[in-house]
């Protein structure tokens, strides 16, 4: 039988908060955060961030290590191509009924994926990226199952318009090697994912 999300909250959502409270004690972050988080995904390193945003300021609450994710670094471009996105996006569906336990899909193709493909003339660019449970995954980033409870129930609390999701080729952006043949705009890409977002978050040690 098919859950609804508010299902999946009255399901697990008293203990997928009280594993996540702690973190965010840790961090004297309110629970949940009263404005805006952000998930920052670095490819290369195989981890998630969790960030939350209060009085103007921004702060790790803890990391999951990414247990399968397909690809190199680099953009997606097209379907097949099993490359996990890189941009800034946001979360559009919350799946209660993911046959990887839960999701939560970003908006790839985004805007400015869009863009980039119409100049290029390229079609077929894919989709259906999502952030999920298990520890298997083509194109996507896959965290485990207790992962996936705490933010699910934490997106689903907060809601969706309020989460950033920023996928990078690896923490230190501008070590990024763009030395190989890459397509014209991806400089600016990663300049964009560096510059937009307030990334001392990315040169957090």
């Amino acid at each position: 039988m098919k859950k609804t999300v508010s299902e999946v909250l009255a399901d697990i959502g008293a203990d997928a908060s009280k594993r996540l409270l702690p973190w965010f004690e840790r961090a004297n972050v309110p629970y949940p955060p009263p404005q805006r988080l952000a998930l920052l995904g670095f490819k290369a390193e195989k981890r998630l961030e969790l960030w939350a945003e209060t009085d103007a300021s921004w702060t790790r609450i803890r990391s999951y290590p990414i247990l399968a994710a397909s690809g190199v670094v680099g953009p997606k471009l097209r379907e097949g191509d099993h490359q996990v996105p890189e941009g800034i996006y946001r979360l559009n569906f919350l799946n209660p009924n993911s046959r990887f336990h839960l999701s939560m899909q970003i908006n790839y193709p985004n805007d400015y994926d869009r863009r980039q493909a119409a100049q290029e003339q390229r079609t077929n660019l894919g989709g259906e990226i999502f952030i999920h449970g298990k520890a298997v995954s083509v194109g996507c980033l896959a965290i485990g199952d207790e992962a996936i409870e705490e933010l699910f129930v934490l997106v689903a609390t907060i809601g969706m318009d309020k989460v950033t999701v920023i996928l990078a080729p690896q923490q230190d952006m501008q070590t990024v090697d763009i030395s190989a043949p890459v397509r014209p705009w991806v400089p600016a890409l990663y300049a964009d994912i560096f510059f937009r977002f307030p990334f001392s978050m990315i040169s957090f040690q």
